[in-house]
């Protein structure tokens, strides 16, 4: 598992393509655009699959549970994908989240929520992640 990380709009997407050579072929799973989730792993193809905007899934998950049933949540989703990747050995499973903690503390408690999960949620992907890389202006930092 890979997790790609940085500050909105600095080429985490760009730097994933570039790096993994991905075309209209690859799997490319996108928070921006899915509001679900991808639960279901036989909808996976190919030997990189790639979950871009992971942090708007996780705000879609504080509206419907509480933090630790959500970060429970998101800890079975890394189970699930961990296990597709590992059925074949030349699967990578792609995870790109945009940093989120920088910054202003938000005031609503809805979005600290947001930040605060996101913040354990990326905890969480490192852990289990063989490599992770923080893209800034579109330059790479291998952090593990």
């Amino acid at each position: 598992m890979h997790f790609v990380t940085g500050g909105a709009y600095n080429g985490k997407a760009k730097w994933v393509k570039t790096f993994y050579g991905i075309t209209e072929n690859h799997c490319w799973k996108s928070g921006f655009n899915e509001k679900k989730i991808p639960l279901d792993d036989r909808r996976l193809y190919g030997d990189v699959v790639v979950f871009e905007g992971v942090e708007h899934w996780i705000k879609e998950l504080t509206s419907d549970a509480d933090l630790l049933e959500c970060r429970e949540i998101w800890q079975s989703l890394l189970s699930i994908w961990h296990a597709w990747e590992n059925e074949r050995e030349e699967r990578t499973v792609v995870i790109i989240g945009t940093d989120l903690s920088k910054g202003i503390v938000p005031m609503e408690k809805e979005d600290r929520d947001w930040r605060d999960l996101t913040g354990w949620a990326y905890q969480d992907l490192t852990a289990v992640a063989d490599r992770v890389d923080v893209i800034w202006y579109g330059l790479n930092q291998q952090l593990k």
